[in-house]
């Protein structure tokens, strides 16, 4: 009976382990992928807006971009950026409180 026992804390062990190294490499991917550019139609699928948009986007500022022999490319992180300031929870105030 103490064999099943020990053997089921070893297990249970390492199976904490496993959620430990599966936590760590889903956020150094997402590390990883801030940092990554991506273009014109990555952002429009994304952000299910139309090329006119995007366009306006550029033009004030809104989204920063590289342009590089006419195609422009955005940083996943400014993407983030941009959809966490416009973030808005209608049932908190902008302070936060209720």
């Amino acid at each position: 009976m103490t064999e099943i026992i020990d053997l089921l804390l070893t297990l249970s062990q390492e199976i904490k382990d496993i959620k430990a190294r599966i936590e760590l490499l889903r956020q150094s991917r997402a590390e990883v992928l801030k940092d990554t550019w991506i273009d014109n139609q990555d952002v429009l699928q994304t952000l299910h807006i139309s090329k006119r948009t995007l366009q306006t986007l550029r033009t004030n500022g809104t989204l920063p971009y590289s342009k590089v022999k006419g195609k422009f490319y955005y940083r996943v992180a400014d993407i983030e950026q941009l959809l966490q300031d416009n973030y808005y929870n209608h049932n908190f105030k902008r302070d936060g409180n209720k």
